[in-house]
């Protein structure tokens, strides 16, 4: 999926179609515009992740990181998340292939930690 230019080991972003939308990812599957995000979008994300079905334990996280990143400009530090959402961090972790920050963080559009300032 991701695309690398030959030699430079520089990744170029991955354009995916969802419908007739369009939608720009980093090679690392993150939403480049945390705008491109919609909930049937981050079902499809999820089904290709393992996740068959999100429960409500799912949109609960999903939805509080969106909406903290909405409000802040930024991802939630962990005692932050798991007090917004009632969670132990385990029970966070193991509720997402790729636990908080390449599950729930990559499924709510947020954007990749390693390009956050």
């Amino acid at each position: 999926m991701p695309t690398q230019h030959e030699g430079t080991g520089d990744y170029q972003p991955v354009v995916r179609s969802f419908g007739q939308r369009e939608v720009v990812f980093d090679s690392e599957g993150f939403f480049n515009d945390f705008n491109d995000w919609t909930e049937e979008i981050c079902t499809c994300l999820a089904a290709e992740a393992g996740l068959g079905h999100l429960d409500d334990r799912h949109w609960l996280v999903i939805r509080y990181l969106r909406e903290y990143y909405g409000a802040n400009g930024r991802a939630p530090l962990n005692n932050a998340l798991r007090k917004g959402t009632g969670m132990a961090l385990l029970d966070l972790e193991a509720l997402f292939p790729g636990g908080i920050r390449d599950g729930a963080r990559r499924l709510a559009g947020l954007p990749n930690p390693k390009t956050c300032s």
